[in-house]
């Protein structure tokens, strides 16, 4: 049977888990339908090489042979804050509306660790690095950063130096 145009649909959700290296992971329909599969190509075609566990998703979705799949990411945001961990000691109590003020600043990911928790990226005409760490890069709605992947931040001066408060895909970016 080939499916038509017409089966698709608009579906918001939460991701239930995605693998950056296994290039694939699953969302979790928010009208209770079955699992979707989200993969790492359309994740792409977004502008982000990966997506936070538990942030909000809305996507285009296909009836296929296997199953429920996205085709189209429309929009991500960050997981709720009951589901994140402690506050940044860097970052203090910085306030959320402060943090959206700031400019959008153009980089490139030197790289980024996840395992450390942490990582750098190379801001467009400025020699210092601004350091990223995992639980801001969690908040904005990413599980990982690849080396050389395009990116826009928003940047406050920490105790160590220039860190980013916030990160934002490119291509999300040049679309607001």
């Amino acid at each position: 049977m080939v499916e038509t145009e017409s089966s698709a649909r608009e579906v918001s959700g939460r991701v239930k888990w995605f693998d950056a290296g296994k290039g694939f992971g699953f969302i979790l329909d928010g009208e209770g339908g079955p699992d979707i599969l989200l993969h790492a190509n359309v994740l792409r075609n977004f502008g982000q090489g990966s997506v936070a566990d538990n942030a909000e998703i809305r996507v285009i979705v296909q009836a296929t042979p296997r199953g429920a799949q996205a085709t189209e990411v429309l929009e991500i945001l960050p997981p709720d804050p009951e589901t994140r961990l402690a506050p940044i000691e860097d970052l203090g109590d910085t306030d959320p509306e402060m943090v959206a003020a700031l400019p959008l600043e153009p980089a490139r990911v030197k790289w980024f660790d996840k395992a450390k928790g942490f990582g750098f990226a190379n801001v467009f005409a400025r020699p210092e690095d601004v350091f990223i760490h995992v639980e801001v890069l969690r908040r904005s709605g990413f599980a990982d950063l690849a080396p050389g992947e395009a990116i826009c931040l928003r940047v406050i001066e920490g105790r160590r130096g220039r860190m980013a408060a916030q990160v934002i895909s490119w291509e999300v970016a040049l679309r607001d």
